[in-house]
């Protein structure tokens, strides 16, 4: 009974202990819990302050970009502002030059409708060729070198002459402008077209180098061959490109084709031409000069030996003189040298001393 009890003491004692220890241990996870939750607390403190902090940084941030942003979208907003009206002022500005432009072209526009009306008239296309020839010929050769509208001696009235010497002579231009048969042949939609509108082409330039040759070729008053001034040079490109057999046709006739090109290129031959006939007579000139110059200089060669013979006498004669000079000075010694002798006059001094004188 004794052992039992002892037995359950110890047993209660060793439950005491170990329930104490759970205690301590209770108690010791207790603290430990305490203190992590004192830690945490602090933790969420430290971490509620920081966040504080970021979200007051985070603000601070925010604000600064926004002010920027707003700054930025002012000054851009500005910008495109200013842009925007000088983009507007350009416009406007480029609208007026369009406007200017457009009106321009409106005029420029009456005026093709304005010069169409001329060239669809003949004779309004006849003087529209005479004032281009007339301007190209009086700016390249002088105004002695050519006449218009003159009058040829078979009464056939020229649109220019251009005044060359013999030969060849004087050449005529005559202007010619088939308009008309051109703008078929451009406008031609179909062969036969094309056939109707060369053969209208191909006539009216025969007739008018037929012409031509006929009017403006005088023999005896003329050169042996007469220019036809085609004043469009896309006229004288389809003629030489399509028509080589009309052009070797004018060649025979005698009559040159030339457009407002080849005829500067012709003008400035016949300038050349012309200056060498001037240099020619003012070389003429100049040899006929030098000729009377050597004339000249001949009898001024004669002169001046006439005038050294002159020289010459006049210094043998200075020559004489001075002998002569001389004698007379060696006789007024002779006479000086002479002592009157005492009884003797005057008068028999002198004979004698003229004796001597003369015995020398």
């Amino acid at each position: 009974m004794g052992r039992r009890t002892a037995a359950f003491q110890e047993q209660l004692t060793e439950e005491r202990r170990k329930q104490q220890e759970a205690e301590a241990r209770a108690q010791e996870a207790l603290m430990r819990m305490m203190q992590s939750q004192s830690a945490l607390e602090g933790r969420l403190a430290q971490m509620s302050d920081a966040s504080a902090k970021s979200q007051a940084e985070l603000t601070r941030t925010l604000e600064e970009r926004l002010d920027k942003v707003s700054q930025r979208m002012g000054e851009s907003l500005e910008k495109t502002t200013q842009n925007t009206t000088e983009s507007l002022t350009d416009l406007k500005t480029r609208l007026a030059l369009i406007d200017e432009a457009q009106k321009n072209i409106t005029e420029l526009s009456g005026q093709v409708v304005g010069l169409q009306d001329i060239l669809s008239n003949k004779q309004s296309r006849g003087a529209f060729g005479e004032v281009q020839l007339n301007d190209l010929v009086s700016a390249i050769l002088p105004p002695s070198a050519y006449g218009f509208q003159e009058t040829l001696g078979n009464g056939k009235r020229a649109d220019c002459v251009i005044k060359l010497p013999n030969p060849p002579g004087p050449i005529v231009v005559d202007a010619k402008f088939p308009l008309e048969s051109y703008h078929l042949l451009r406008n031609a939609q179909d062969e036969g077209q094309n056939k109707q509108a060369a053969a209208a082409f191909r006539t009216a330039i025969k007739k008018h180098v037929k012409d031509i040759a006929e009017k403006y070729i005088v023999t005896g008053e003329t050169a042996e061959s007469a220019l036809m001034f085609l004043p469009s040079e896309a006229v004288y490109a389809e003629l030489h490109a399509n028509f080589p057999d009309l052009v070797e046709e004018s060649f025979r006739a005698k009559v040159w084709i030339v457009s407002p090109t080849t005829l500067m290129a012709t003008l400035n031959t016949v300038r050349a031409v012309l200056k060498d006939v001037r240099m020619r007579e003012q070389a003429g000139v100049i040899q006929k000069e030098v000729g009377t110059l050597l004339i000249d200089v001949d009898r001024l060669d004669k002169r001046v030996g006439n005038l050294r013979s002159h020289f010459n006498q006049a210094e043998k004669d200075i020559k004489e003189i001075e002998t002569s000079s001389g004698k007379i000075s060696k006789r007024a010694e002779k006479i000086e040298a002479l002592q009157l002798e005492e009884g003797e006059s005057a008068g028999a001094v002198l004979e004698t001393a003229r004796g001597q004188l003369d015995g020398e």
